[in-house]
């Protein structure tokens, strides 16, 4: 019996039982939709991840203090103050993978224009930190060298410390402010950026010269952080063993001793973060293939309830010289029609899904071809496992026996 008839055949038992059909796809429709929409949603987070990280500098490395253990206790790394200005000079000067650097100190505290005020961070940085955190003035200007060397008492603010003490709409270049009880000039206003990966406010900021904020707001010699940019964002992982390696021999550690600094890339952030994003979706895809599990168990129950059916049929057709092969072949088919059908439904629930879950709950997805390559895949698979064992049980049956089943 040529393929063409089987499939016909195939196709029109699916139809005689549109309803029964419909259900038994059930399983393999949701179980496709459920994969294609959590492979959406956990490849759509890391493309936000890298995208949001990126955003703040993609070849920024990051240098803090390393935690060390005094007394036998474990200090944490905000409290180490191994960070100086002469190692920010020496990693200036001797890397040659970073194009621009700062060193960098922040505090908290209030900042207070007439009777407004409001709790921010403020960081003491140089004129290249613009550059470093791809951040863009709205208007103004950023302090000069000079004025990093003179600590002068000048700062740049953010959209949120804009609202909240100039609530008039004023035009706060030019304008008088304290941070805690050390006035400034306003000389420039950052442009809006938002929330970062981390929930955290990037408009809430002051900058200032770090001498300015060493000298007259925290009173310390030692640096919170030093930021740097890489030659390109290829170049990072190299520049931060340069780095490492410049710092180890600045605070002058032996070949066993632990640094007591750390150097980070945005590359290891994203990284990290992709992982765990992968990890997450792995776990949502898993608990969706249960769906597939149960559509494909679907498939053999009604495959058994169709040949119970049609014993009489099958023995008709073996009588009159159809072979077992042909018979295992019509009810292979057949639930393999039923497993692809159920598939490509899916796959337009999940992309209807995807699409309602990106408009309505605002979350970021992407859906990738290799998905629904896999779902389709999977399906083939499904019909062909669940559907082979009635099949064959059916191409067993006696012709003899089959044509007296009642």
């Amino acid at each position: 019996m040529r393929l063409l008839n089987l499939i016909k055949i195939a196709f029109k038992a699916i139809v005689l039982n549109k309803m029964r059909t419909l259900l038994t796809m059930l399983g393999i429709i949701i179980g496709v939709a459920s994969v294609i929409a959590m492979l959406a949603i956990g490849e759509g987070s890391k493309e936000s991840i890298r995208s949001t990280i990126s955003s703040m500098g993609s070849n920024m490395i990051t240098i803090r203090p390393g935690s060390d253990t005094r007394g036998g206790v474990r200090q944490d790394r905000s409290a180490m103050e191994t960070l100086t200005l002469k190692d920010y000079l020496a990693v200036k000067e001797q890397a040659t993978l970073l194009t621009k650097s700062t060193p960098l100190v922040n505090g908290s505290g209030q900042v207070i224009n007439g009777s407004n005020n409001w709790p921010s961070t403020i960081y003491g940085v140089n004129p290249e930190y613009l550059d470093i955190k791809v951040t863009e003035l709205q208007s103004g200007s950023m302090f000069t060298n000079v004025e990093v060397q003179s600590a002068s008492k000048v700062v740049l603010i953010g959209q949120t410390v804009v609202e909240n003490i100039f609530p008039d709409g004023q035009d706060p270049i030019g304008q008088m402010i304290r941070f805690n009880s050390i006035p400034f000039t306003v000389i420039g206003v950052l442009e809006e950026k938002g929330e970062n990966t981390f929930g955290q406010d990037q408009d809430d900021v002051v900058i200032a010269p770090y001498t300015t904020v060493q000298k007259r707001i925290l009173a310390i010699d030692h640096l919170n952080q030093i930021l740097a940019s890489a030659v390109s964002e290829d170049d990072a992982p190299n520049a931060v063993e340069q780095v490492s390696e410049i710092l180890r021999m600045q605070h002058k550690l032996s070949a066993n001793e632990d640094d007591d600094f750390h150097v980070q890339s945005m590359e290891e952030l994203i990284s990290t973060f992709s992982s765990t994003s992968e990890m997450l979706t792995v776990l949502l895809v898993a608990v969706a293939s249960i769906s597939l599990l149960i559509g494909g168990i679907g498939i053999m129950n009604i495959m058994y309830v169709s040949v119970k059916e049609r014993t009489k049929e099958i023995g008709l057709r073996m009588a009159v010289g159809g072979k077992g092969s042909d018979i295992l072949m019509q009810f292979l088919i057949e639930a393999i029609l039923i497993s692809i059908t159920g598939g490509l439904l899916g796959v337009i629930l999940g992309l209807g899904a995807t699409v309602f879950i990106e408009k309505f709950l605002n979350w970021p997805t992407s859906v990738a071809l290799y998905s629904i390559i896999i779902s389709f895949a999977v399906c083939a698979i499904t019909g062909i496992f669940f559907g082979w064992y009635p099949a064959r049980k059916a191409s067993a049956l006696d012709p003899i026996t089959a044509l007296r089943y009642e």
